[in-house]
């Protein structure tokens, strides 16, 4: 019987499409005007893998940004056009929550700090369909690390073996979730991650394919 199912966010409820010409665009809009030397050095940290587990605020301010936060809400603004909802994401979620079962979502929210990915729940119509939004830059654990699972569970009063995971992740996700007792769901409407070795309780190619799970353990 499954009392709740927790969600990762993108890939999942949400896919996000990398736009090299919006670089340059939010760092104007975080700056107030273009620098070019700025995100020759952005691009340094962010992708060449020197940025470690450092939050993004603090990144920003080795790169010189005096109010990082504000940098960050102006430059979320510009990419928010990459983001885009699964269609049925409301209708999975409506369905899961008339039969009584909790929801919740736990993701791995580097480098958007909570706070941003909240008001991304609110924009795309999800948070208030979501009972729980646990993310790794609040609790300060990333998946697979079994504390933000557990911590989801003890938000909803629910057991982890009484929890279902859905994510398109099979190490962040599949194994993290499963390694804690959760059942678990590879989402792959998105995308169809591979890893050898790791498989989940069940596959989904569509949403409603994760409701018939939760009705199969159900009888």
């Amino acid at each position: 019987m499954i009392d709740a199912v927790l969600f990762d966010w993108n890939n999942t409820l949400v896919s996000f499409e990398w736009d090299d010409d919006l670089v340059e665009v939010g760092h104007r809009a975080g700056l107030g005007h273009d620098d070019s030397a700025f995100t020759a050095r952005w691009r340094e940290a962010m992708l060449g893998g020197q940025n470690g587990d450092r939050r993004y605020a603090d990144i920003l301010r080795q790169l010189g940004v005096v109010d990082p936060d504000a940098f960050i809400d102006a430059e979320h603004e510009v990419w928010r056009p990459a983001h885009s909802v699964l269609a049925s994401a409301q209708a999975l979620l409506e369905a899961l929550r008339t039969r009584g079962i909790k929801t919740g979502l736990v993701a791995n929210s580097w480098p958007d700090p909570g706070r941003v990915l909240r008001r991304d729940a609110e924009a795309f119509g999800l948070a208030e369909l979501l009972d729980v939004l646990v993310y790794s830059e609040e609790l300060g654990r990333r998946k697979p690390d079994p504390e933000i699972f557990l911590h989801a569970c003890r938000q909803l009063e629910v057991e982890a073996a009484a929890t279902m995971y859905v994510g398109d992740n099979l190490v962040t996700d599949v194994q993290g979730a499963g390694d804690v007792g959760m059942t678990t769901v590879q989402a792959l409407w998105f995308r169809a991650d591979d890893t050898p070795g790791i498989e989940a309780d069940f596959m989904a190619f569509t949403p409603m394919d994760v409701l018939n799970a939760v009705l199969r353990l159900a009888r």
